[in-house]
């Protein structure tokens, strides 16, 4: 009897290791699916279009499944308790947006842009690599609270000496060579919030049932922050970062203090400068004129706007969509590739292909949720938080303006749309989700992440 408890005892501890392993087979097996849907895609925009497998199929797919493999491998040596679906949705995701750019470039042979999208990919899977293999424990990241906001403030001001493109300031632009820095900002801010906000949470938040301000000198500093940042966004024209700031704001400040009353504050402020701004700014005017009548220029014989194409191709999707490669989201225009590709997306895929990828959206600020609520350090909670409601902020808002459903503010839907910034930053930010997942496997093992 003894010594079978002696036994017993000594086989338990390898029981983890062995449910570790089974998550990154679960990850493995996801991503052979992933990429053979992306490879699946690919090959019926060749046959929709000429009738053949393009040639380049088997290159698409090897280079796409090494870049998977080879981020699966960093995940499963440095991260081994990370959730196994977070890589296996950027991957999918990543793999559509360039089928997807692939298709258009097909219409516009004078601007491809696929080839340069599968190299910022490349170059996002390997700064993802290098944030797991290099951040062994994001409460690191607390020892550089005000370098992030510096950083972040830095490159969001740099675009301002740039010439405006499309009647924003919010590129660099040198030798042909274009970054968005303010997407890189997004990340270092919701470091620098996630920080203050758990190094002050106690100074937040008070008892009794009225919201009551705190001190200007703990509130004082990240309020400035934001105003700043939300200021220079403004003279940018960059609205829709402006809104997707200030919701990581609300959101953060709303999951550290836990009082209903900042919601309430954020969405009377946010409804005061949607007015403002609407009413002083004639570009912002003119789009919010465009949301209230998106059929006004075809009444006015002057043919559809973007908005309007938009919505004809949502509705031409139907549920099951006209196949891909068989649609014509190209008369959209010029955005057709970043702003409006979800109309791409609603066309050929259908409400069924669209509502699979809000599902994958979905799942992913999910996963990016359950991390935050298994972690037991209040930054790693409320990074978890902020780094997810990017990602779901940001979706809504483009989404919500290419439907119709709010006006239209110009931003880049994660890794479907043409924009290298944004691929990179969204890889960047499911590393640190993998990170932080991983972190909160370790401290509690089969917690909330099970």
């Amino acid at each position: 009897m003894s010594k079978a408890g002696i036994t017993l005892a000594t086989a338990d501890p390898p029981t983890p290791a062995v449910r570790l392993t089974g998550r990154r087979g679960v990850e493995l097996a996801l991503i052979v699916l992933a990429v053979l849907l992306s490879v699946y895609g690919y090959c019926a925009v060749g046959l929709a279009r000429n009738g053949t497998v393009p040639p380049g199929a088997a290159g698409y797919g090897a280079g796409l499944g090494v870049l998977a493999l080879v981020a699966h491998l960093a995940v499963r040596w440095r991260a081994p308790g990370a959730d196994p679906v977070l890589l296996p949705i950027g991957v999918l995701l990543n793999g559509l947006g360039l089928v997807l750019i692939y298709r258009l470039d097909l219409e516009t042979p004078g601007d491809p842009a696929a080839p340069t999208q599968l190299v910022w990919s490349t170059l996002g899977v390997a700064l993802f690599i290098m944030v797991v293999l290099v951040l062994r424990d994001h409460r690191v990241l607390q020892n550089y609270t005000y370098v992030c906001v510096t950083t972040a403030l830095v490159l969001l001001t740099v675009p301002i000496l740039f010439p405006a493109v499309n009647g924003a300031r919010i590129w660099i632009r040198v030798a042909g060579f274009s970054i968005q820095p303010g997407e890189f900002a997004k990340v270092l801010l919701a470091v620098f919030f996630a920080a203050y906000l758990a190094a002050n949470r106690g100074a937040l938040t008070y008892a009794g049932r009225r919201l009551q301000l705190p001190t200007g000198r703990v509130l004082g500093p990240i309020v400035a922050v934001w105003l700043v940042s939300v200021g220079v966004l403004v003279l940018e024209r960059d609205l829709g970062t402006s809104l997707l700031f200030f919701g990581l704001f609300v959101v953060l400040l709303y999951v550290a203090t836990g009082r209903t009353g900042w919601i309430a504050v954020g969405l009377l402020l946010a409804s005061l400068g949607a007015v403002a701004v609407g009413r002083l700014e004639p570009h912002v005017h003119h789009r919010i004129e465009t949301w209230l009548r998106p059929f006004g220029s075809i009444e006015a014989g002057e043919g559809p706007n973007q908005i309007a194409q938009s919505l004809f191709a949502f509705a031409e999707g139907g549920m099951l969509g006209t196949g891909l490669g068989l649609g014509h989201s190209v008369l959209i225009g010029f955005a057709v590739k970043s702003d409006f590709i979800l109309a791409t997306a609603g066309e050929e895929l259908g409400l069924a292909g669209l509502s699979a990828i809000f599902l994958l959206y979905g799942l992913l600020v999910e996963r990016g949720y359950r991390a935050g609520l298994a972690l037991r350090d209040p930054f790693g909670r409320l990074l978890a938080v902020g780094l997810a409601s990017l990602v779901a902020l940001q979706v809504f808002v483009i989404a919500g303006g290419v439907t119709g459903l709010i006006p239209l503010t110009g931003m880049a839907m994660p890794f479907l749309a043409q924009g290298g910034s944004s691929v990179v930053t969204n890889w960047a930010i499911v590393a640190l989700l993998v990170r932080l997942s991983d972190c909160a496997r370790r401290q509690d093992d089969g917690g909330a992440l099970r």
